[in-house]
């Protein structure tokens, strides 16, 4: 069983280098060993088509690495079999090192989080030993504090519970709070160094069934062994509440979401009680206790009833950007954004998908927690429908029926690339973020040359130069827009001639604002309600050559808050390439279905 075992995994790593060159260990040898100046002067020479095909050809070339690797598989198998071939469990490299990861189809951040915490719960209670859930430093990490004294009992029954579920047991690095390298919990040589450690981390791999999505460390349970002076407990390093609580004292329950921003108590979502003292329960003053929802805007640019639609009203768009036919080509964006959502902001309350009148056939609307609205439902004239100007669109979102007073609003070609938080978004005293774009709106006049995004912005700084006595001169980053539902509603009041005026043209026009993601975070920011942030965030559009080496950069590092795949100015030839293109990397980079899917497969574009 061992070879064809490692036969086929060996045989999933050519696979998987070939579709993804940068996470070869040659490439990643490249990227470490070179300047980037010195890469820099390579890809100037080289065209990216030529460099991806010598990437392709290293990436199957085996490395000391791999083989290292493979002999540490055999090794790990014939040292501890059971490990990694009872049912619900696999033998996967993990960075190179072989983990044994459990299969679950449900996956996401907060579920690893939870499950690793709710694991070493189960164990100390089991074992009769008292702890307490710590509000610590990290949200994507759970904390259990006990007391040192405690430490060989607690740590027996961690090993017991190993023998059963194999986790890993790692030290914790003082200055980084990051895990070190981690051993096998089965394993007696794994609990050495535990015996002297402040606090160790709990964790176990969990990963999707194709094993696209392999969850690790990041997400598991530190133990921490608090020290006792007098009456107290002291911790043995910084968390978010207090370095010290009294030895003896009644035990709470609290919701997990008390311990992560992953979540929110305003979204509905109901996590498990856990035990804790009640001087972790207090609110902090940063944490975000509003609702907030998402609403998307969404088209099928091939549906029949729309086209016809489209075509029975006169006018012409006036730039060719406006009216490509790329803005409505399917690629099946808004299934991965949503899914993207689920597993990295399960802090939305409620999702709105703005749409005329259309759903996607994959979508079940029947689960609680997005809603499809029509235009008929927002826009307070219904004489300006139909309209398929996405600037008027937005804004009338503002007149969604029950939407929260703070809201993300997303385009379906922005997913979200890693966990993220309220607060990447939001102060706790209301105050939206934004994030400016090193991108300039161009000076001067609207001009039917410009693209429809400077000329939305220079209608923009019009309008608030004389309101504020400033000139706005950068674009926004194609990110979800952190935006207030009052403050969209006060643009209307404010400048109800123009915003009329941008919601009457049922095609982008010279005279558009910008409404949603433009003037609304200036409007904001001059009125002390908003204040510029910051998120790892990449744009990538799909014409360009060096797309498909970042798209693979990408899913390697999966290092991005956010990220936007676009594209204004292909044709509805380009589509065939591009999807072959795109679908692979969506479908590797967000495995997991969302909630709302059916299992059928149907169209979808960009508004």
């Amino acid at each position: 069983m061992e070879p064809e075992m490692l036969a086929a995994r060996s045989a999933e790593e050519v696979q998987s280098a070939r579709r993804n060159p940068e996470a070869s260990w040659w490439v990643q040898a490249y990227r470490r060993g070179l300047p980037v100046s010195t890469r820099r002067v390579i890809a100037g020479r080289i065209s990216p088509q030529a460099r991806r095909r010598v990437k392709a050809r290293l990436a199957v070339v085996p490395s000391t690495q791999s083989s290292v690797a493979r002999m540490r598989a055999v090794w790990e198998l014939r040292r501890s079999p059971e490990t990694f071939t009872k049912p619900g469990r696999v033998m996967h490299l993990v960075r190179g090192v072989p983990k044994a990861v459990l299969v679950t189809p449900d996956l996401s951040p907060l579920q690893a989080r939870g499950d690793n915490r709710a694991a070493v719960c189960s164990a100390l209670d089991g074992a009769g030993i008292d702890y307490f859930c710590v509000r610590g430093s990290r949200d994507g990490s759970a904390v259990v504090g006990v007391a040192a004294e405690d430490r060989p009992h607690v740590l027996r029954a961690l090993a017991e519970l190993c023998e059963d579920l194999p986790g890993y047991v790692s030290l914790m690095d003082d200055q980084r709070r990051v895990p070190r390298s981690s051993e096998l919990g089965c394993l007696p040589a794994a609990w050495r160094a535990a015996v002297r450690a402040e606090v160790i981390r709990m964790t176990w791999y969990y990963g999707d069934p194709q094993l696209q999505l392999v969850l690790g460390p990041e997400h598991g349970c530190d133990i921490e062994f608090w020290t006792a002076e007098d009456d107290h407990l002291v911790a043995p390093r910084p968390n978010r509440i207090t370095e010290r609580i009294l030895r003896h004292d009644t035990p709470v329950q609290a919701s997990d979401a008390v311990f992560t921003r992953l979540t929110s108590p305003a979204a509905g979502r109901t996590l498990a009680q856990v035990r804790t003292r009640r001087e972790f329960t207090a609110p902090l003053p940063d944490d975000i206790r509003f609702p907030i929802d998402a609403v998307y805007t969404w088209v099928d640019g091939q549906d029949p009833a729309w086209l016809r639609r489209r075509a029975e009203i006169t006018g012409e768009a006036y730039h060719e950007e406006a009216a490509n036919a790329a803005r409505y080509i399917s690629r099946d964006e808004l299934r991965y954004s949503l899914r993207s959502l689920h597993q990295n902001a399960p802090w939305i309350r409620t999702i709105y998908l703005v749409t005329d009148d259309q759903t996607p056939q994959w979508l079940d609307t029947s689960v609680p927690g997005l809603e499809v609205v029509s235009h008929k439902d927002i826009f307070t004239n219904p004489e300006l429908l139909p309209t398929f100007n996405s600037h008027a669109i937005e804004s009338q979102l503002h007149h969604i029926d029950g939407l929260a007073e703070h809201f993300l609003y997303f385009n379906d070609d922005v997913f979200l690339g890693r966990p993220t938080t309220p607060q990447d978004f939001f102060h706790a005293n209301g105050l939206t973020k934004f994030f400016p774009s090193p991108a300039l709106i161009p000076l001067g006049q609207p001009h039917p040359d410009d693209v429809p995004v400077s000329v939305a912005g220079k209608n923009n700084r019009a309008l608030l130069q004389p309101h504020f006595g400033t000139t706005i001169t950068q674009k926004m980053k194609h990110t979800p827009h952190p935006l207030r539902r009052s403050i969209l509603a006060e643009i209307e009041e404010t400048f109800p001639q123009h915003h009329h005026v941008t919601a009457s043209n049922r095609f982008r026009s010279l005279n558009d604002l910008s409404i949603a993601s433009n003037l609304h975070h200036y409007f904001a920011y001059q009125s002390a309600r908003a204040v510029p942030g910051t998120l790892r965030y990449a744009y990538l559009d799909l014409t360009h050559p060096n797309t498909p080496t970042r798209l693979d950069q990408l899913l390697t590092r999966r290092n991005r808050h956010a990220f936007c795949i676009n594209d204004t100015v292909s044709t509805e030839n380009d589509t065939d390439g591009q999807q072959e293109l795109l679908r692979p990397f969506l479908e590797s980079y967000f495995p997991i279905p969302s909630p709302h899917e059916k299992t059928s497969r149907a169209a979808g574009g960009a508004s």
